[in-house]
């Protein structure tokens, strides 16, 4: 009996499902929850006075990241908004260490570690020497990435599923005041199918919760600058302190 016709019938079919698989793959299925509040930012208050970064705090583990964390963050926030005169974590890091201030800088930031507090006294110096009158601190709460094999066809793996949930802190801090102006919270979780060598990526999970806080960030109208109106990625009716958790389907 010639069984070549039905292995070639079958072997064909297998490349089908290859190709229906690989076209599908790449489109991440995103959940969000996300909270934020105002305290005393006015829409006009960042593009009037600047923004400085200063180094995040992390979980034990991921020390490493935070320099990552502030890059995308300054990056996303300057595409997105502009107008906000912003002071980069690597030209804080310089002008702090030009005015010989890397210790009383270390101090700050070990304060911050164990208290949750950027004393008074270290934003003021900050502003001195960055000339930003609003400081962000970043902090990475949580990070994890897992995937799982969820196909086969003839023992082989087809499709892989890549998750990885992301947590982040996002507090705006006004050096006049030594008081937090604005701050938000969001929680990120982000999979895909996929049938080919690729992974969630912590810069595009980073990425992806950059511009969804900075979207909440209070925006000037271009006709009264003193009064918020949506930005452009944001949606008319979102209204700040709101939390929202949703699901949407976008690219990496």
């Amino acid at each position: 009996m010639n069984r070549m016709p039905h292995l070639a019938a079958v072997m064909m079919t297998g490349v089908a499902v290859l190709s229906l698989l690989a076209a599908c793959s790449g489109s991440p299925q995103v959940q969000r929850a996300l909270d934020y509040e105002d305290f005393s930012l006015a829409p006009g208050d960042l593009a009037t006075h600047g923004l400085a970064f200063v180094t995040p705090s992390s979980i034990t583990g991921h020390e490493q990241d935070r320099q990552t964390v502030a890059f995308v963050f300054a990056k996303v926030l300057r595409e997105e908004r502009p107008e906000i005169p912003v002071v980069t974590l690597a030209e804080t890091l310089s002008d702090i260490n030009a005015a010989g201030m890397a210790d009383e800088y270390r101090d700050m930031l070990n304060h911050m570690d164990a208290t949750g507090v950027l004393p008074g006294d270290g934003l003021a110096k900050i502003r001195q020497v960055t000339g930003a009158r609003y400081v962000v601190m970043l902090k990475l709460a949580s990070f994890q990435s897992e995937s799982s094999r969820r196909f086969g066809f003839f023992s082989m793996r087809l499709v892989t599923t890549r998750i990885a949930t992301l947590r982040l802190f996002y507090q705006i801090w006004d050096t006049e005041t030594a008081a937090i102006a604005w701050e938000a919270n969001q929680e990120m979780t982000l999979a895909f199918d996929t049938v080919k060598e690729e992974m969630v990526t912590f810069e595009s999970m980073v990425t992806h919760i950059a511009r969804d806080l900075i979207a909440r960030m209070p925006h000037p109208c271009e006709d009264d600058p003193s009064r918020e109106c949506p930005g452009p990625s944001r949606s008319p009716d979102a209204a700040s302190g709101d939390s929202d958790t949703d699901s949407a389907v976008g690219g990496s």
